[in-house]
């Protein structure tokens, strides 16, 4: 069967290997769809710092049971629907004893540090399975992605109460609007491209801001009363908006850091101080708690799938996609392979 490899640095190739068998504990899955993440491109550019190369690509799955293994729990069955959460703590770290293995310190995510998914079939332990009967493929496809940006805005403690705004609107920061629209919070979504705040605003933000057209800092200023918001997620990773994160968040406000800087980042750090914020950390997701709540939430239907898939192509096609993709980025928010092509 195919499988797309990233092989080094500014290289991928379609290869062939064996098609596993689920071991005790373990399901087969029929891979159906699997997104691209942001991390891939960074792992393509040589940006990321935890990609190990060659890897089989892939962590945001679709996919079918195809067959189960010895001491799988009777309620899963052959032909159910389900997305996968694809990291691997230790369990030993200090992290994972307290109960936060998202942020294991030897964290192994598919397609970084293990084999991924993009190729026809996987195996995964049961207890990383997650099921709908509603949701299509491509749904399940973008759970995982969307989870992080809901993880981000649980870190944030975000409530009906609170005034939100949201650097970078990739799917990840679509997904940290979404949660926070859900919360019933006020959501300001903040982007450098109209065609990805216009999606922040059918998912409910009460407020888009392009910093190209428009003075950041005046119409936050403006939205909130001189006060600024009182949590801002970071969802880009660039020196620029985490300083903007920074000077923007309200005294006594939070930050939520998703986004990897690329170079380092010279802060005022008496802006710390002086407003007395949160600066959070927040990094994959808690698949008990994250899961099925994005799950429930496309479920609802309040996510607008198909606007934010830019493209679907086959297997073969991925080598090429990636390339131009890397020298192309602008308007792309989700790529995803559909095995039946």
């Amino acid at each position: 069967m195919k499988a797309l490899f990233l092989t080094e640095v500014g290289k991928s190739e379609v290869r062939e290997i064996e098609k596993p068998s689920p071991k005790p504990g373990e399901v087969l899955l029929k891979v159906e769809m699997v997104g691209f993440c942001g991390g891939d491109m960074n792992g393509f550019k040589g940006l990321f710092p935890l990609q190990e190369y060659p890897n089989i690509l892939g962590h945001e799955v679709g996919a079918i049971i195809e067959e189960l293994g010895e001491n799988v729990p009777t309620d899963f069955y052959k032909g159910d629907k389900v997305t996968l959460y694809p990291y691997l703590a230790c369990g030993t770290c200090v992290a994972c004893r307290k109960g936060r293995p998202n942020a294991c310190k030897t964290n192994k995510t598919m397609g970084v540090r293990r084999p991924g998914a993009m190729t026809r079939y996987v195996c995964a332990p049961w207890q990383d399975l997650y099921p709908s009967k509603k949701l299509s493929a491509r749904e399940l496809a973008l759970a995982e992605p969307l989870t992080v940006g809901f993880h981000a805005v649980a870190r944030g403690r975000v409530t009906h109460e609170d005034t939100v705004a949201v650097l970078g609107c990739g799917i990840v920061g679509l997904g940290a609007v979404a949660s926070a629209v859900n919360r019933h919070a006020t959501v300001i979504a903040i982007d450098l491209d109209d065609s990805k705040l216009e999606i922040a605003r059918e998912i409910g933000v009460a407020y888009t801001i392009n910093p190209n057209k428009e003075d950041l800092h005046a119409r936050l200023q403006e939205i909130t009363q001189g006060d600024g918001p009182n949590v801002i997620i970071e969802a880009v990773g660039s020196p620029m908006t985490y300083r903007s994160a920074v000077e923007e968040v309200a005294f006594l406000g939070r930050v939520v850091c998703i986004g990897y800087a690329k170079a380092p980042v010279e802060f005022n750090t008496s802006l710390f101080v002086q407003k007395e914020i949160e600066i959070l950390g927040s990094r994959n997701c808690v698949g008990r708690t994250d899961f099925p709540e994005v799950i429930a939430y496309l479920e609802a239907g309040k996510f607008p799938v198909d606007a934010v898939i830019s493209k679907v192509i086959s297997i073969d096609e991925a080598p090429e996609t990636l390339k131009s993709w890397a020298e192309n980025p602008q308007g792309i928010i989700k790529i995803m392979i559909d095995f039946d092509r």
